[in-house]
């Protein structure tokens, strides 16, 4: 008896954090339409043009090699992700294309700010140059 009057209050104390807190970012689901999108772009031509849309529009955020360390960084929450990583790198071109194209959260939708989808095929080419 005396262990139930410890262990139930624990148990609705570990309950109760566990309901009010929540990951800093949920996965992100990527429609199998994109998922399995090719990229209709050479990856090695037109580079230079993918690295200078990255630059401009995905830098102060990212960071120059894509850690998530850029200058704006600090004031967005969730993880901006590492582009240099195995896992970041294990994703389809076409989630990539999705994840730039549609934004999310803190990300921005490009569809405006980039409207031409080779230019943003082409910053995803530019993203696969930051592996490790």
């Amino acid at each position: 008896m005396k262990t139930i009057k410890i262990i139930l209050p624990l148990a609705f104390l570990a309950l109760a954090f566990y309901a009010f807190t929540t990951p800093d970012q949920d996965e992100w689901v990527v429609p199998e339409k994109y998922v399995n999108m090719k990229n209709p772009t050479d990856p090695k031509a037109d580079l230079n043009i993918g690295k200078a849309l990255y630059n401009k529009h995905c830098q102060s955020c990212h960071g120059k090699e894509g850690y998530g360390d850029g200058s704006k960084a600090a004031g967005l929450k969730g993880d901006l992700g590492d582009f240099s990583s195995e896992e970041y790198q294990a994703q389809t071109d076409g989630e990539l294309f999705y994840k730039t194209t549609f934004g999310r959260g803190d990300m921005p939708e490009y569809t405006k700010k980039m409207p031409d989808d080779e230019d943003r095929w082409l910053v995803v080419n530019y993203m696969r140059t930051l592996k490790q």
